[in-house]
């Protein structure tokens, strides 16, 4: 865009003494083979990226995704939109702006000038459309704060105080990279093996493709797939709703309690239970077909050993009282199987009444909710581990690496030297300024929000700490050390009985980190397809900006304006909103904020022996590092990775069985079956498949509850809209002696 682009486009040097610098170091090949084979070693920079089309579709990107994955989070089954499908789907709307937007120069001689078609559509350019659709494609963390306290715990919260939070624990992250990118981003082993596969399908994009003779190219594979996936979306969305839940076990004996525990898809063990509804099947784990088969086989491992293995040997030896309760279920209960009245324990001023609890008694848990905890405990301790085991030698190397100012850079790093860097000072203000504006915020509005002013500065403190160390574990084993157990066990102690408090605490303290994570690891996809970093900058800063204001403005419509959104007791039958994920988090809040890990898993608590699996996850993978040294030829348990195994059922609850069991199903015809047998039709049409899938159930879904549910309210009742309590109608009775629950048999 004429001089105003090549203030931050052409922060270069010129393009003879770039190209000189590429000859002389194109001998220098990166450590890292994966790398070596996937990341163009050449580089344009007078390749063209502040461009009109580059704002135009990055907003637009970045302002859907953020509705869409919003509007999508309070459903049963949740889908979050990734930015793959924005990706593919902007290709062909580059190319017409491309071809139909004028070239005229506007303000022409002077040093205004500037034009809205600099050329062709690029690469830059749509990587920095991907960049601002990024951020959207997900959900902010701190929208469960503004659900707990609206919806949950019913307490009145204005729109300034929840708008403060979404901002500050966004941004917050974003000062995090700053100050660490230069140990995660530039050393060639901080590799970030995640940002391979979307360098892969820019290159398919933009590389000349040769299109088959008889065959569509990607494109149009996406354009199909959108279409087909649209069209068939009506089936489970509205005309067949039973498609999301197959739980045909249950047809045998509806009024089995047995029968309803072993079939139902949604409340029990789901034997047997399937769906054909992408929705259902993406919605917790992402797209199956987005995973390697070596993760799908540990996940389908791990969740066999949980679902039918560990909680029905728990439920039928009645281990923790758990026939008092139902078999899955992330509700907290009395001691007498009933449902635990949350707000009769909350004072006036949001802190547990110790009274009350001591008179209403101790709270419980499901044993299978209980589990699920247990497996957080170990997959924390096991990620540790087994990254100190099995990769302890390389990361030591790539620290001593990172910190080592006399160490060689690879090709990548020498070609973007031709760029200005952002300057530190930019990420120093904007993380004084963020933490100084959430401390006024948290102390403004302390009567609401709890958390004291040292809270927030520990919060930091912790980030701070783990950003580094999990940084290089997520950069060079693509794996994240989940840290909110640590967040929440410290809140719970040091303050207890406060639930804003903790949740809070946990989203400053934990998902920040995460958060600067998610950054830096734009940062690198940006280092590795050669974008200057300044522009980096603006395109990450404005997107988190506007990607948080869409969230929060989408999510208070919602909750204003959709009658009794995530209040089951309320909701008409079949109704989509009932928030799995805002009712797991508020649960969360009443265990770790509110009660207190003291009184669930300490001392005071039932739940002490849940400890245990910190044990039993530090030693697993040390017996499978055991196992390979033992057996050797046994090339299948280098496959075992007990992390993923242990944390493969950490989305359960508010996940069910019926969307593992088909992600696993699909996660095995794409990742094994195509894989291996079609290698050809899996590398050309797998991420188009999977981006088109998403992406037309996303706009049929939203068409629909439009068109047919928000304004009309118009429903179909027949057999096949019967939802999973209709079929398995006793799935959540609980089986003790004597417990009694309303349309459950007395044992």
């Amino acid at each position: 865009m004429g001089e105003i682009q090549e203030d931050f486009v052409a922060e270069r040097m010129d393009s003879s003494s770039s190209m000189k610098v590429e000859e002389e170091e194109e001998e220098i090949e990166c450590s890292i083979k994966q790398v070596n084979l996937t990341v163009p070693k050449t580089d344009d920079p007078n390749m063209p990226v502040l461009t009109f089309r580059m704002w135009f579709l990055g907003l637009v990107s970045c302002i859907l995704l953020s509705f869409v994955n919003q509007f999508m989070w309070y459903r049963q089954n949740p889908m979050i939109i990734s930015s793959i499908s924005a990706q593919i789907a902007v290709v062909p709307i580059g190319h017409l702006m491309a071809n139909c937007i004028t070239k005229r120069v506007f303000f022409e001689g002077s040093k205004w000038q500037f034009t809205l078609n600099p050329g062709p559509f690029n690469v830059k350019e749509h990587v920095l459309i991907t960049i601002f659709a990024n951020a959207g494609a997900g959900s902010v963390y701190a929208t469960h704060i503004l659900s707990a306290v609206k919806l949950f715990y019913k307490r009145k919260l204005s729109l300034l105080p929840a708008v403060l939070i979404m901002f500050t624990t966004q941004l917050l992250g974003f000062g995090w990279a700053g100050l660490f990118r230069k140990y995660l981003v530039e050393p060639a082993g901080m590799w970030w093996p995640g940002n391979l596969v979307q360098v892969s399908i820019f290159r398919a994009l933009h590389e000349k493709e040769t299109r088959l003779k008889g065959g569509i190219n990607r494109t149009q594979a996406f354009l199909i797939i959108l279409c087909c996936s649209a069209a068939y979306c009506v089936l489970p969305s509205y005309l067949f709703m039973m498609t999301t839940s197959f739980s045909w076990v249950c047809w045998f004996a509806p009024n089995s309690v047995l029968v309803n525990q072993l079939g139902s898809g949604t409340q029990a063990l789901g034997l047997g239970s399937f769906a054909i509804d992408w929705t259902t099947i993406s919605s917790y784990l992402g797209s199956p077909l987005a995973s390697p088969w070596f993760a799908t086989a540990n996940i389908a491992a791990g969740y066999a050993i949980m679902m039918y293995v560990m909680v029905p040997l728990c439920y039928w030896f009645d281990i923790l009282k758990a026939k008092s309760f139902p078999i899955f279920s992330q509700s907290l209960f009395k001691g007498d199987g009933s449902m635990y009245d949350i707000k009769s324990i909350v004072t006036s001023n949001f802190e547990l009444n110790k009274g009350e609890y001591a008179k209403d008694g101790q709270l419980y848990l499901s044993t299978f909710f209980a589990i699920t905890y247990g497996l957080g405990f170990a997959t924390l301790s096991a990620t540790v581990v087994h990254v100190l085991i099995f990769n302890g030698r390389e990361i030591r190397g790539q620290i001593k690496g990172a910190f080592d100012k006399s160490r060689k850079t690879d090709i990548h790093t020498k070609l973007m030297k031709a760029y200005k860097q952002v300057p530190n000072w930019w990420f120093h203000v904007l993380l004084l300024c963020n933490i100084t504006l959430t401390v006024f915020t948290c102390e403004y509005y302390k009567e609401t929000l709890q958390l004291p002013w040292w809270g927030v500065l520990l919060g930091c403190a912790l980030a701070f700490f783990f950003t580094l160390p999990v940084g290089i574990i997520q950069a060079t084993t693509n794996q994240q050390p989940g840290l909110n157990v640590i967040t929440e066990y410290i809140i719970g102690y040091l303050y207890p009985g406060r639930p804003v408090a903790s949740m809070l605490f946990k989203v400053y303290g934990y998902i920040s980190m995460s958060q600067a994570l998610f950054f830096i690891s734009d940062f690198k996809l940006g280092h590795y397809m050669k974008i200057p970093p300044r522009s980096m900058f603006m395109a990450q800063v404005a997107g988190a900006l506007v990607s948080v204001a869409v969230y929060t403005a989408t999510a208070w419509w919602m909750m204003e304006s959709i009658p009794h959104i995530c209040d089951e007791s309320q909701l008409p039958p079949n109704s989509p909103w009932t928030c799995s994920f805002d009712k797991t988090f508020y649960s969360a809040s009443v265990i770790w904020g509110l009660v207190g890990p003291r009184r669930i898993f300490g001392d005071l608590g039932y739940y002490s022996n849940i400890n245990w699996f910190f044990l039993v996850g530090a030693v697993a993978p040390c017996l499978v590092w055991v196992a390979q040294k033992a057996f050797p030829n046994q090339n299948w348990i280098k496959h075992i990775n007990m992390p993923v195994l242990m944390g493969a059922t950490m989305m359960m609850p508010p996940a069910s069985a019926v969307n593992f069991t088909s992600w696993i199903i699909v996660g095995f015809i794409s990742g094994y079956v195509f894989y291996r047998y079609r290698p050809e039709l899996w590398e050309r049409y797998n991420y188009i498949i999977s981006g088109g899938l998403d992406a037309g159930t996303a706009f049929m879904t939203i068409l629909l509850f439009f068109s047919l549910q928000y304004a009309t309210n118009i429903g179909i009742d027949w057999w096949g809209n019967k939802s999973d309590e209709m079929i398995c109608p006793r799935a959540q009775c609980p089986t003790a002696k004597g417990v009694v629950v309303d349309g459950c048999p007395i044992f």
